[in-house]
């Protein structure tokens, strides 16, 4: 689980390093966006690594819950809004999410626990928190994956029909373009099925597993 969790960190790493030096490049607002998601993800990736490694405590989880289960996936999402809807709409967005991400921060940083923590167990969330952090990161995880989700999913329909994505490169064929939507869209799925691999492995595999597998089909798809 350790050598999973690390390896997902060092993905994510590679994957953030990737969207920094296009939009280093560029300066275009969605690889902004993808990269503050990128490098959150490898800060999440890395408390599950030290959490496996070195065992959990209160601050090891909740730098996991805040990185890996809330601030991530909404900033993924927001370059979604940026690439798909143009920047009016994105800067809107990014105030919207920049201030609720603020606020969650310091739901999770100053939230009591509730419950004992087991060194050697993934910690659940019903089990550490009380409602306000759960809720966060249910909002938060499910309203973002979602957008990901349909505007991969749509992007894909729109060039599969010949519709070329703003700002797509146009040496790029439209299939390959599409193709490469549709990896994103799977990505994010698996990334959404931790808790449905706790049925077959135990939670921390199970995060570890859909951590790795999705960060690095979202990669190809990139």
């Amino acid at each position: 689980r350790a050598l999973m969790a690390a390896s997902a960190t060092l993905v994510s790493l590679a994957f953030a390093l990737s969207t920094l030096e296009r939009w280093l490049a560029r300066r275009r607002r969605h690889e902004a966006a993808w990269t503050i998601s990128l490098f959150l993800f490898a800060a999440g990736s890395a408390s599950l690594w030290l959490g496996a490694a070195v065992g959990w405590g209160e601050w090891s989880f909740k730098a996991f819950y805040l990185f890996g289960a809330i601030l991530n996936v909404p900033f993924l999402a927001l370059g979604t809004v940026e690439l798909l809807a143009g920047p009016n709409h994105g800067r809107r967005w990014m105030a919207i999410v920049a201030t609720l991400c603020a606020f969650c921060t310091g739901l999770v940083v100053s939230a009591p626990i509730i419950g004992p923590i087991d060194h050697d167990v993934l910690p659940q969330g019903r089990d550490v928190f009380e409602a306000g952090p759960r809720i966060a990161a249910a909002v938060a995880s499910g309203v973002a994956a979602t957008v990901i989700l349909v505007g991969a999913l749509w992007s894909s329909w729109r060039l599969f029909r010949g519709r070329k994505r703003p700002g797509a490169p146009t040496t790029v064929p439209a299939g390959r373009l599409a193709l490469a939507n549709l990896f994103i869209a799977g990505g994010t799925l698996v990334l959404s099925a931790g808790g449905v691999l706790n049925s077959v492995v135990d939670e921390m595999d199970g995060f570890a597993i859909s951590l790795v597998v999705g960060i690095s089909i979202i990669f190809a798809g990139f």
